[in-house]
């Protein structure tokens, strides 16, 4: 019995895709459908990284198939990933070499915002994604310990600075151009004028995502994100306490007010599990990241432990994700950046790169 490419894509409408909840082919992934004799080749690609479920995916559309296909022989599907570009404040323009911005924020300190910044960086990489990290945090800056990385960026041009690397990221923060023991003694206009010059200034290489750790709260270094920068979307991180979700809210509003896309909030220290006997307690209260969710209809994108363990991987320079890829807090790290991923691959693109530059000339 023969069949044609139309009825491979009619089988595959039928086939939802695990992670964005939508078939393939309304998803735009099948690609290069091929018929030669009984056998089918195509190619699934997602708009999203997902290199630990290609191998699932593929399993899924070859037997779906299969069994939708009746006389069908061997059929091969290649799944692979691709991040383009996606839609940014309007009147900004994209960063050289950094395809999508997510903006990790919070309303206030010590809710665990670098170490979920780091984690969703190192979780998007594992998964297959080029990845930067922009410390924004320019008064405490926290990445170059979290990551391991010292020394100073190169300039091969006196202009511009070389990214500095670990774990498989591209990372740049004022921590690389001071002693680490200097404090930063400057007014706003300095501190953003800083954060514009380790934005544009650094050579970032062909990034899928730019994750930008910034400092707690609302003021100029947040404002000149939302009106300079091209951020594709926020992450608000809290804890369930009352009062840092008072604060988080605060964060939430302000990129609302600005137009940037909220992604999802990351409930952190959810719970402390104790390290002595395993026993796990609400000790911040419970809840409190879902309802803020409920209330400004935003995604709750998942709940982190207060855990030992996550800050002395911090700590010692290679995050939970690097420290411990299989173990179950990495897991979440991946669910969470993979969620933020097709949350990202679901909005508008960017074109502006398509379009070619209109030359007049007298000839």
């Amino acid at each position: 019995m023969s069949f044609t490419e139309n009825d491979v894509q009619n089988a595959l409408k039928n086939l939802t895709d695990p992670n964005t909840k939508k078939d393939f082919v309304s998803g735009k992934s099948v690609k290069n459908i091929k018929i030669g004799g009984n056998d089918v080749s195509l190619d699934i690609l997602l708009g999203y990284p997902a290199k630990s479920v290609w191998g699932e995916i593929k399993t899924a559309v070859e037997a779906h198939l299969k069994s939708a296909l009746p006389g069908v022989g061997k059929v091969e599907a290649n799944v692979a990933s691709k991040v383009v570009p996606h839609a940014v404040q309007r009147g900004v323009k994209l960063v050289d070499g950094v395809k999508n911005i997510i903006a990790v924020a919070s309303g206030k300190g010590g809710v665990g915002k670098s170490t979920t910044a780091v984690n969703l960086a190192l979780a998007l990489a594992a998964e297959g994604a080029r990845v930067g990290v922009l410390d924004a945090d320019i008064y405490g800056p926290s990445q170059p310990t979290m990551l391991g990385i010292s020394g100073n960026p190169d300039s091969t041009d006196g202009k511009s600075m070389q990214p500095m690397s670990n774990h498989g990221l591209q990372v740049m923060s004022i921590g690389f151009l001071i002693d680490a023991d200097t404090p930063m003694v400057w007014r706003g206009p300095m501190v953003t004028q800083a954060l514009e010059q380790l934005l544009h200034q650094t050579r970032w290489d062909n990034l899928d995502y730019l994750v930008v750790d910034l400092p707690p709260g609302t003021g100029d270094v947040q404002l000149t994100l939302a009106q300079k920068v091209p951020v594709t979307g926020a992450v608000i991180v809290t804890t369930p306490q009352d009062i840092a979700l008072m604060d988080a809210r605060k964060g939430l509003k302000m990129f609302e007010k600005v137009d940037v896309k909220i992604l999802g909030i990351v409930e952190n220290m959810s719970t402390h599990i104790c390290s002595q006997c395993g026993h796990e307690e609400h000790i911040f209260g419970a809840g409190g990241g879902e309802k803020m969710c409920a209330d400004h209809n935003t995604e709750f994108l998942g709940s982190l432990p207060l855990d030992i363990h996550i800050r002395e991987q911090a700590d010692s320079g290679k995050p939970t994700v690097v420290a411990d890829p299989d173990g179950k807090l990495s897991k979440v790290y991946k669910q969470i950046a993979r969620r933020v991923a097709v949350k990202i691959a679901d909005m508008a693109q960017d074109h502006s790169a398509a379009f070619p530059k209109i030359v007049v000339q007298n000839t």
